[in-house]
């Protein structure tokens, strides 16, 4: 279920060279062409360890659809799975974010790795593969829209536990006035990151929907 703030909301082993040339790229691209053909069917999300985290986004189970046809009504529904980061050091936000959400990561190649929760994937990927879907259409290290948002079970408890890590915090531990209680924090690349805890009866509702 998808957490919406009203006040904002987004080794290498040898040397490479451009993508699109070489092995590498011909792996990346049939990685990507695999993960994007049936929905999720590319991502590896039964190779990654789950500690109670939820990203948030719209879960891959989908409710209130009847038992006959269930299977081919959730197949022509939209359903958000996957975040993209890109990044100029793969190696390090991956890093980061195991260690945050003590999740482990998927690589498929050195350049692009996932952290699989059950509601949805979180992506990273080098600036490497931009040249894949078009030059300079993302560009590191310069998000200051989009909130990647974790649902966990207790906000305060993760604050204890992140404070050591040395994270930068935008925010302490503050119940917001749509009933999630949250801790907003940046990664390396200085992307925005929502802990959040539903705490009143409405947000609980709205989350376990």
């Amino acid at each position: 279920m998808a957490d919406v703030a009203t006040d904002g909301a987004f080794v290498d082993t040898e040397a490479y060279g451009q993508v699109g040339d070489g092995v590498e790229a011909a792996a990346l691209e049939d990685f990507q062409q695999r993960e994007h053909a049936g929905g999720r069917s590319g991502h590896a999300g039964k190779s990654a360890a789950y500690t109670g985290r939820i990203l948030s986004g719209i879960g891959s189970s989908v409710r209130g659809v009847s038992s006959s046809g269930a299977t081919a009504d959730r197949k022509s529904l939209m359903n958000l799975v996957s975040l993209r980061v890109i990044t100029d050091d793969v190696a390090r936000l991956v890093a980061f974010y195991e260690q945050v959400t003590a999740v482990a990561a998927t690589w498929a190649t050195p350049d692009f790795a996932e952290l699989v929760t059950p509601s949805c994937t979180l992506a990273v990927a080098s600036s490497r593969t931009v040249a894949l879907f078009g030059a300079d259409s993302a560009r590191p290290a310069a998000n200051r829209t989009v909130i990647i948002e974790f649902r966990v079970a207790d906000v305060d408890a993760e604050y204890e536990r992140l404070t050591p890590l040395g994270c930068e915090f935008v925010q302490q531990p503050t119940t917001m006035p749509w009933g999630n209680r949250s801790l907003l924090f940046r990664d390396p690349d200085g992307n925005l990151i929502n802990f959040f805890t539903p705490v009143t009866p409405d947000a609980v509702r709205r989350q376990d929907r």
